[in-house]
Order: structure tokens, then C-alpha cells, then sequence
């Protein structure tokens, strides 16, 4: 009988403390939860202090901090404006650095999108007998990177 006993006691014990774990993991459940909240909500200021740094030294987000590999006057305003305006000419390109700059070449103009286009920051789409161009994608994802907006 007392065999029977401690096995009763032992098999009691074990369910407890089964229950006991089952309990504890309920428990502990919501603060893992605000765990992982809080390390989001921390990477996100470090995010935004990142980008309160980069407008300090900047004063904007710019297509230096973007591209910093970009060392050519030209290509840097052309990305300007196609950052602002998606879908332009070469013509419309031209016309819009003219008004920044003073002066544009539409020959250069050309050659210098064609380099970007080569490089991947731009993409061209040709839209009936004329070609319009864009940002591309990959330069855009640099920009979300740097804002913070994506991992």
C-alpha cells in the first residue's frame, strides 16, 4: 500500500507541476509579447534619431546619402527630378534641369540617363514612340531603407 501511496503522491505531483508550466507559460506569454514590442519600438527611434542625424548634416534626405557613389553633377539633378516627377522625356528631363541649372544638352541629358539606366538607378518605358523614365525600384528601396520605412 505505501508503494501505491508514493506512486499516487509522485503521478499528483507530476500533474502539478505539469499544471504549474502550463500556468507560467500563460503567464509569461504577454510579456514576451510586450518584449518584442518594445525591441520594435526601439529599433524604430533609433531609425528616426538615425534620420534626425542625416537632416542635420544635410539638411534633407538627399541622393548623396541615397547614391553617394554618384559623383556627377548632372546624373545628381537628373535623379532630383525624377524623384520629384516619374514618367518624363528626355525632352521633359532637358527642360526642367535647364530651369535649375541655366543650361542642359538634350545629347547629354540623354547619354547621362542612359548611364543611369545602365546602372540600374533609373529604368526606362517606352510609351508609344517615346521613351518616359522612372526611379527604379532598387534606388527606391535605398530610399525606404534610409527613412526607415523598411528593413
Amino acid at each position: 500500500m505505501s508503494k501505491d501511496h508514493e506512486s499516487d503522491k509522485i503521478e499528483e505531483l507530476t500533474q502539478r507541476i505539469k499544471q504549474l508550466e502550463e500556468t507560467l507559460s500563460e503567464i509569461i506569454q504577454p510579456y514576451r509579447e510586450l518584449v518584442d514590442r518594445l525591441s520594435h519600438f526601439q529599433n524604430l527611434v533609433v531609425q528616426y534619431f538615425q534620420l534626425l542625424n542625416i537632416y542635420r548634416k544635410f539638411g534633407m534626405i538627399s541622393i548623396d546619402v541615397i547614391l553617394p557613389e554618384i559623383k556627377d553633377e548632372i546624373s545628381k539633378e537628373i535623379l532630383r527630378i525624377l524623384a520629384e516627377k516619374q514618367g518624363l522625356n528626355v525632352s521633359q528631363i532637358t527642360a526642367e534641369l535647364r530651369m535649375r541649372r541655366g543650361t542642359a544638352s538634350r545629347r547629354i541629358v540623354s547619354g547621362r540617363l542612359q548611364t543611369l539606366v545602365s546602372r540600374g538607378y533609373v529604368t526606362e518605358k517606352s510609351q508609344r514612340r517615346q521613351k518616359r523614365y522612372e526611379i527604379s525600384d532598387e534606388v527606391i528601396k535605398k530610399w525606404s531603407h534610409v527613412l526607415g520605412l523598411s528593413k
